[in-house]
């Protein structure tokens, strides 16, 4: 029986059909009729699958990026790409790494590293890794669209299924999380949505192909499909250079559960641990492919390492080196502070007791992707957009306050409120080309 049925049999009662109450006025029925319809409405909304939830806030966000988009173009002047004042699809499609890997789709990759006078290898496709655009390329030949056109909408629809396994891993993966805080599967969903670089999942870059992977392993992973998991972490491994960690991330499942068989809590028998050993392996295969495949095709064995340095303001590549000196660029005698506090953040982050609350798996993740992308990168204007794949973040974010339930609605619209408004500033600030010198999204 539905909800609506009792207050239906109840206004029945006091009103014959076709008149009011000799005591009710009329305007009173009327508006008793519309308290009723507005209640029915939200309860039917409430009862839509989750699937149909997610998607509406999914397509709520991308309406309000590209009014963003939008905006931003009115003031773009002229530049590498297009002329000034482009349209959307020029704008999403074209800009920053986008013509990488139009470059990929279009012509491939160069079978020889390029170099300057001094033999050092410059800028060139093998720092972008190939599954998204020879996806775009097959739909280009497929459909025959161009790649203004199918690039940015590959990205929407990966986006869109991201969004819906991002849901499905934070109910499946985090329980404990999940009870204590209702709703939280769809919150998560939300704050990923509006985090302030996730205006990347609808233009031509690799994030929302990553963030799929990403959330399909893990949920994979935690539905205990070890097979799967492994083809969908291959993939991923030619996404971006994302997958090592992932090999973290199965270590610290196959310890739990052999904690908890020993516990009796569990089983973990030889078919579990060979199929693990055999995920972790497609980890650490997946993660070493494509630097392994560019040195065989260029026949530089470091060739990948090397197209990496071309990016980088001092020419190596050393763990976490980059720390000594970027921030001092940026921000001058601030630079120790500032790296300082932001490290405490994301240890708060990840330390708080809505974190713990999350599974091992999606922890594991958050912590892992966080430490792998502070040892391998140069930190930089990127560096926030590369934080979007620790979604996980997002779910010990909306379940950091509980109770009282107004105190938890005030929390989670504050940070929704203040991402909207960073990802406009983002779109702004760094999706805007200033053709006299400017640093990447």
């Amino acid at each position: 029986m539905s909800a609506d049925a009792p207050r239906a049999r109840t206004r029945d009662a006091v009103a014959a059909p076709g008149a009011p109450d000799a005591g009710t006025d009329a305007a009173d029925t009327d508006a008793a009729d519309t308290a009723v319809v507005t209640v029915s409405w939200w309860e039917r909304v409430r009862a839509w699958p989750w699937w149909v939830h997610v998607l509406l806030v999914w397509g709520a966000s991308r309406v309000f990026v590209l009014v963003a988009f939008l905006w931003t173009a009115t003031v773009q002047e002229a530049n590498l790409w297009t002329g000034a004042h482009p349209s959307y699809q020029e704008f999403v499609g074209l800009f920053y790494d986008a013509g990488w890997y139009r470059q990929i789709a279009e012509g491939g990759y160069p079978a020889e590293l390029p170099r300057d006078d001094q033999g050092l290898v410059q800028q060139n496709p093998w720092a972008f890794f190939p599954l998204y655009p020879m996806l775009v390329r097959t739909v280009m030949t497929l459909t025959g669209g161009t790649w203004v056109v199918v690039a940015p909408t590959v990205a929407l629809l990966l986006g869109g299924a991201a969004v819906l396994v991002v849901h499905e891993a934070v109910r499946h993966g985090a329980p404990r999380a999940v009870a204590a805080r209702p709703g939280l599967p769809l919150a998560t969903v939300a704050l990923v949505c509006a985090f302030p670089t996730a205006a990347v999942l609808q233009v031509a870059y690799t994030e929302s192909a990553a963030l799929l992977l990403v959330a399909s392993s893990l949920l994979l992973l935690v539905r205990r499909r070890y097979g799967w998991a492994a083809l969908v972490v291959v993939a991923l491994g030619f996404t971006r250079a994302v997958a090592l960690p992932m090999a973290a991330v199965v270590v610290v499942h196959a310890a739990v559960r052999w904690w908890r068989a020993r516990r009796g809590e569990d089983t973990f028998g030889w078919r579990d641990g060979a199929g693990l050993a055999g995920l972790a392996a497609a980890a650490g295969v997946s993660g070493v492919a494509w630097p392994a495949i560019c040195g065989w095709v260029t026949g530089v064995p470091d060739g990948y390492l090397q197209t990496q340095e071309a990016w980088r303001g001092v020419r190596e590549v050393v763990p976490f080196s980059g720390w000594t000196y970027v921030p001092q660029f940026w921000f001058g005698a601030w630079g120790t502070p500032v790296m300082v506090a932001g490290f405490a953040l994301t240890a708060a982050v990840l330390l708080v007791p809505a974190a713990w609350r999350l599974g091992p798996e999606l922890h594991a993740w958050s912590a892992a992707y966080v430490v792998y992308i502070l040892a391998v990168i140069e930190p930089g204007s990127s560096l926030a957009r590369f934080l979007l794949l620790a979604f996980p973040l997002g779910a010990a974010t909306a379940g950091a306050v509980l109770r009282p339930a107004w105190a938890r609605r005030a929390w989670f619209a504050a940070v929704l409120v203040l991402m909207l408004g960073l990802q406009v500033l983002w779109v702004r600030q760094m999706w805007q080309f200033n053709p006299s010198g400017d640093w990447p999204p």
